[in-house]
C-alpha cells in the first residue's frame, strides 16, 4: 500500500490546524477529480524528467473543493517550495516585486483568489510570468527612473472561485487551466473516512455516507459537517456516529434529507410564494431574504441549480416543478408562465 508523505514545501511549515491535517499530501490521497488530477499528474511528471520549472497553471471552480491543495499537492509532488498569497492582500506593485525576488529557480507562488488583483499589479505580472522581470518606479517626477529586476523562473499557480472576472491577457499567460466540479457522494463518503481516521473519530460507513449526501458536493463543508456530527455523538451517542446519529445531527441544525439548509429553503419558498414561482431577479430575492445578491449567486444557486431546484433564465429565476413539489403544491402552468414578458420584471440581472 501506498504511504502517505508529508509535504515538505514551506506553505506547510506552520503551526497544524484541523485543515492542514486533512489535507492530503499527493494524489494517491486525494480522491475524485480524476480527469483533472490525471492530467496534471502527466503535466508535473513531464516537468520533472525535463527538470524544469512547471508551466503557470490557473486552477478554477467553487468554493471549498480542494484548489488550494492541489496546489500543495503539486508542490509536493515536484519537490518545490511555495509561497503563497491571496489576491486582495497584494495592493501594490512593490508587494509583488517582494514575493517574486524571494522566489528560487523552480518555485512556486500561489496567488489565491486571483481574480481580485489590482489591475496594476496584475500588469507588472505579465512580465515577470512572461520572461522572469518586472520593471519597478523609482521615485517621481523628474527624478523617476525604471529599475529592472530579474527574477528566477519560478511557477505561478492561481486559484479563483470567479474566472469569468479574469482578464483576457493574464488568463491566456497560464498554459494550463483546470476547472473542479462538485463530488459524487461516493467521493465525499471516502474523504470523510480519510478525515475521521486522521481525527481520531468514531463513525461507520453507512453514517460517513448520510453526511455525504448532505454536503453540497463540497469536501470543506463534508468536513465541516463531520466535526459538528463529532460533536453531536460525544453528548447524545456515545462517540459514534451512525448514520441515524448522523442524521438527527444534522437536522439539528437545519439541514434536511435532501442536504438543504434553512436558507436554501428560504429562497426556494421566497420565489414560490412571494413572486408566484417565477421569474424574478436575484435583486428581488436578495431584499425579500435579507441576503447579498453575491452570497445567493455564489453560494446558494449552484447547489440549488445542480439538484434540479432553480433555474436561470434571460427572465430571471424560476423555480422547477422539483421543488414546487417541496412545498405541496401542483407543477406550475407553463403557458401561462410562457406569456410573462422581461419588461415584468425589470430588475432581473
Amino acid at each position: 500500500m501506498t504511504q502517505e508523505r508529508f509535504i515538505t514545501s514551506t506553505l506547510n511549515r506552520k503551526d497544524e490546524t484541523q485543515d492542514a491535517k486533512l489535507r492530503p499530501s499527493s494524489f494517491d490521497f486525494f480522491p475524485g477529480q480524476d480527469k483533472v488530477k490525471e492530467r496534471i499528474q502527466l503535466y508535473v511528471q513531464a516537468a520533472k524528467n525535463r527538470g524544469e520549472a512547471l508551466g503557470h497553471m490557473l486552477l478554477s471552480g467553487p468554493p471549498g473543493l480542494g484548489k488550494t491543495t492541489l496546489a500543495y499537492i503539486i508542490a509536493n509532488e515536484k519537490g518545490a517550495n511555495i509561497k503563497s498569497a491571496s489576491g486582495p492582500v497584494i495592493e501594490k506593485p512593490g508587494d509583488l516585486a517582494g514575493l517574486l525576488t524571494s522566489l528560487q529557480d523552480g518555485d512556486i507562488l500561489f496567488i489565491d483568489e486571483i481574480h481580485r488583483l489590482n489591475t496594476v499589479v496584475e500588469e507588472y505580472l505579465y512580465s515577470a510570468m512572461e520572461d522572469f522581470f518586472i520593471d519597478i518606479m523609482i521615485d517621481q517626477g523628474p527624478g523617476a527612473r525604471s529599475v529592472r529586476l530579474n527574477i528566477p523562473r519560478f511557477t505561478l499557480i492561481g486559484a479563483t472561485t470567479r474566472q469569468g472576472l479574469l482578464s483576457s491577457p493574464l488568463r491566456s499567460r497560464f498554459a494550463l487551466s483546470c476547472r473542479l466540479d462538485f463530488y459524487s457522494a461516493d467521493e465525499l463518503k471516502h474523504i470523510l473516512l480519510r478525515s475521521a481516521g486522521i481525527l481520531k473519530i468514531e463513525i461507520n460507513p453507512d453514517g460517513a455516507f448520510e453526511i455525504a449526501r448532505r454536503s453540497r458536493g463540497t469536501p470543506r463543508i463534508a468536513n465541516n459537517l463531520l466535526a459538528w456530527a463529532r460533536d453531536y455523538a460525544q453528548v447524545k451517542a456515545d462517540n459514534h456516529i451512525t448514520a441515524d446519529v448522523a442524521s438527527a445531527a444534522l437536522k439539528m441544525i437545519g439541514i434536511d434529507d435532501t442536504g438543504l439548509d434553512e436558507w436554501d429553503n428560504r429562497i426556494l419558498e421566497t420565489i414560490i410564494f412571494k413572486f408566484d414561482s417565477g421569474p424574478v431577479g436575484v435583486k428581488s430575492i436578495a431584499v425579500a431574504i435579507g441576503e447579498e445578491e453575491d452570497t445567493i449567486e455564489e453560494v446558494y444557486e449552484p447547489f440549488l441549480i445542480q439538484e434540479g431546484y432553480l433555474m436561470r433564465t434571460p427572465q430571471g429565476r424560476t423555480v422547477t416543478d422539483k421543488a414546487r413539489e417541496r412545498f405541496g403544491l401542483p407543477p406550475a402552468d407553463r403557458m401561462s408562465k410562457g406569456k410573462r414578458k422581461a419588461s415584468d420584471h425589470p430588475e432581473l440581472f
